[in-house]
Formats: structure tokens, C-alpha cells, sequence
């Protein structure tokens, strides 16, 4: 090809074009550093060292004792900067068999810690409690740290311990976990109020009124609907899932179905994508199933002889090695809420330290620079990226701030103590 030739088309071609994957990818995470949706480093701090920071060290947590999980933790701060890690809601998550009273104390016995573990960093972590705050540590350089809720019950379903949670700096509740509240249905739990109780209306509303985000992830379909429906009749703020996958691609419960992905255009909320395999990946997902399924039928068989079980369970994998998820399974998931939400409704929730591996490639939180290699592979541009990584999470906390202060001369919502009228 003539050299004047070849200049003329390289002119012509788009310069995300002219650069690999590798490329397109760095650009987009050097421009916008992943805003993770969810990390359980504080869960991790709790099980592990009963809150005690003194023999805890952030720079290096694989060589930490076994925790609840038995494997090492996930996330350091190496790994952070390795994953491209600009932004991070660290979950304040606290076990939904608690009774209310002791799950608000727990809440804030994480809450505590993990303002403590930033405060111990202070070159590599800045607590922020706005949009503006994140703004700022970005631009210093440090991770800026969020807090969310994850659980409903963390506020013993009181509006008055909600408004002290945000005065504390939750900024994200999610509404359940595994096991339904008394005010709102859980996504793997038998239903009970076909969705939100009327309390659990206000807990919404409430929540949209101080800038608190409406975290889906965990709750029922049902609930997803009511909660968009709440939005949708008062004009409320955006919503996020904080650590999900598309229903379409995996049929797990904890993740979107298309329904609810298609009401995110008009909401303008966004699907942080989860990467706990059992999640993402379907066939992970009937192989935890057939897993289950073998070692009931075992205690069935054998239920004076434990060793029995387990020797029948070790045929059965060596027969039967587990599936694994991989990076392409979670892209999988990006492409499905693209094709039905739109790329301004993707973000990313790894639930890193909160499951016992991430998938192949992408095992703990140094993986996300793979995912985005992936994603620029399928022809994700430059700026579709830019997006995924953290302006879209960017877009709407700015517009949970918006609606906050637009509703400030609003009164709380108020209802009798010890009651849910």
C-alpha cells in the first residue's frame, strides 16, 4: 500500500479503532477508574478480627488468617490500584438472622470500622459522603470510600434510625437481603407482602427524600415493581442494584429480569454487575443445584454415617468437577442490560469478599482491567467504557442529590414508635 494511502485511511479511522482492546480499555480506566457498587472488607473485618485494627494491614490481606469464608480476602490496597479501583461503596452488611435490635447495633459497629479503616489510609482512601466528595478524591488520587447498608432489617424498621443511619454516612440501603423484612419481600425468601408493605412505601419515599439510594439487589421482582412504581408516582431519584446480573442471561432469582431492566431507561437507575460465579454463570449455577441434589440423596441413604456422605460426595466430583464462571460470563451480562436497559444503566458491584471467588481471570478485585479488555474486544467504545467504569454511578448520585435537595424544605415522613402506619 502507497505510505500516502495508508495515512489517508489511518486519518479516516476513528482512533478507539486504531488501538487494540488493550488500549481502548486503559484509556477508559485511566480517564474513569472503577466506581465498584459493593465490598465486603468490612464484614471481612468483623468475622476475622472482631473489629480490631491492630493486626490488620491493608497493603497485604492474602496472607491473613482464614476467615468465615476459609480463603484469603479478596481485596488489598494493591489490588485496588491493580484493579483500577477509583471508587468503592464498602457494604455495611451485618447477618440478616440478627433480631432488629442487635442489627442496628451491628450496622453501626460497621459503620465505625470502616470509617476507622479509611481514616488508617489516609493516602489511599478519603471518606465521601457526596458526589462532589468522590469528585475530590478522585482528582487526589484516593479510593473515595462510600458506605452502604445492605438490608433492610439495619434500621429496625424505624424512619427515625434511617435518617441517623444517612447522618452517619450511609449512602445506599439495600431494602432486604436473603430473608424478607417486615416491611418489603426478599428475592430468595417465600413471599409474604407480594412486594412492599405500606411502611415499606415510606421507607422509599424516605429514603429518596434525604438523597439515601434504593438499593434492589436482593429483593423480589415484586418488590423491584413496587419500589419503580413508588419513583415513578412521586418523581423520585434514580435506583440501584448494587451487585447483580441479568435475568436473561442467569436465571438466578438475585438477578434483573428483562421487565425491570426495561423500566431502568425511565427511572434512569443502574445495574451494578455482580461476578459471584453461582450468579453469573448458569451452568455454575445447575452444577451448585445437581451438587446439593447428590449430597441430600447421600444423608438420605446414609444418615448414621457422615463418613459415608463425604466419600460418596468425593466419587460424585471427581466424576463431576465443579463449573467455573469466567470473565466472557460476566460480559455476558453487561451486553444482555445493554441490549435492554441501555449502556447509561451498567455499572459494576463485585461483591468482592462477600463470596469465595470471583471467576476465571477476574478472582478478586485486581481482575476488573480484564473485564473492560473483554468488553473493548466486543466493541465497546472508549466512551461506553467510560461509563461502565463510573460516570453512570457518577449521573446518578448526582441526580439522588438533585431530588434530595429539590424535597429539602419537605418534612420527614413520620410514624408512631413501634409501629409501621
Amino acid at each position: 500500500m502507497r505510505p500516502a494511502l495508508l495515512t489517508a485511511l489511518l486519518l479516516a479511522t476513528p482512533a478507539a479503532a486504531q488501538d487494540g482492546p488493550e488500549a481502548v480499555a486503559a484509556a477508559a480506566l485511566e480517564a474513569a477508574p472503577v466506581w465498584d457498587g459493593h465490598n465486603d472488607v468490612p464484614i471481612q473485618l468483623r468475622g476475622r478480627f472482631h473489629n480490631v485494627l491492630d493486626d490488620f494491614d491493608f497493603h497485604d490481606t492474602q496472607a491473613h488468617g482464614e476467615g468465615p469464608l476459609k480463603t484469603a480476602m479478596h481485596t488489598d490496597l494493591p489490588r485496588l490500584a491493580q484493579g483500577k479501583v477509583g471508587a468503592q461503596f464498602w457494604s455495611v452488611y451485618v447477618s440478616a438472622s440478627l433480631p432488629e435490635p442487635e442489627a442496628v447495633q451491628a450496622t453501626i459497629e460497621q459503620i465505625d470500622v470502616t470509617k476507622r479503616l479509611i481514616a488508617r489510609y489516609p493516602e489511599a482512601m478519603q471518606l465521601a459522603l457526596t458526589s462532589a466528595e468522590v469528585e475530590q478524591a478522585l482528582a487526589r488520587r484516593r479510593i473515595a470510600s462510600l458506605i452502604g447498608m445492605e438490608g433492610g432489617y439495619s434500621i429496625g424498621s424505624s424512619l427515625a434510625v434511617l435518617r441517623q443511619m444517612y447522618a452517619l454516612g450511609a449512602r445506599y440501603m439495600t431494602l432486604t437481603h436473603s430473608i424478607n423484612t417486615p416491611w418489603a419481600d426478599s428475592g430468595t425468601d417465600e413471599p409474604e407482602h407480594n412486594g412492599l408493605t405500606p411502611f415499606g412505601e415510606l421507607v422509599v419515599r424516605e429514603m429518596q427524600r434525604i438523597g439515601m439510594l434504593v438499593d434492589l439487589s436482593h429483593v423480589s421482582e415484586a418488590t423491584m415493581m413496587d419500589t419503580l412504581d413508588v419513583a415513578e408516582a412521586h418523581g423520585g431519584a434514580p435506583v440501584i442494584f448494587s451487585h447483580s446480573g441479568a435475568r436473561g442471561v442467569a436465571a438466578h432469582p438475585r438477578n434483573v429480569p428483562d421487565a425491570v431492566l426495561a423500566r431502568m431507561r425511565d427511572n434512569g437507575g443502574i445495574v451494578m454487575v455482580v461476578a459471584l460465579p453461582g450468579f453469573i454463570s448458569e451452568n455454575v449455577r445447575q452444577w451448585t443445584a445437581r451438587h446439593a441434589a447428590e449430597r441430600a440423596r447421600l444423608q438420605s441413604l446414609h444418615p448414621e454415617s457422615p463418613s459415608q456422605v463425604e466419600a460418596g460426595l468425593a466419587t460424585w466430583l471427581a466424576a463431576n468437577p465443579p463449573a467455573k464462571a469466567t470473565v466472557a460470563d460476566l460480559a455476558d451480562h453487561i451486553d444482555r442490560i445493554r441490549e435492554v436497559a441501555g449502556i447509561d444503566h451498567i455499572g459494576l458491584g463485585g461483591d468482592y469478599d462477600g463470596m469465595p471467588s470471583g471467576p476465571v481471570g477476574m478472582e478478586d478485585v485486581a481482575g476488573y482491567p480484564a473485564l473492560f479488555v473483554e468488553l473493548a474486544r466486543r466493541g465497546y467504545s472508549q466512551g461506553d467504557l467510560e461509563k461502565i467504569a463510573s460516570r453512570n454511578m457518577m449521573r446518578v448520585l448526582k441526580a439522588a442529590e438533585a431530588y434530595a435537595a429539590a424535597h429539602a424544605g419537605d418534612p420527614p415522613f413520620e410514624t408512631r414508635v413501634g409501629g409501621q402506619d
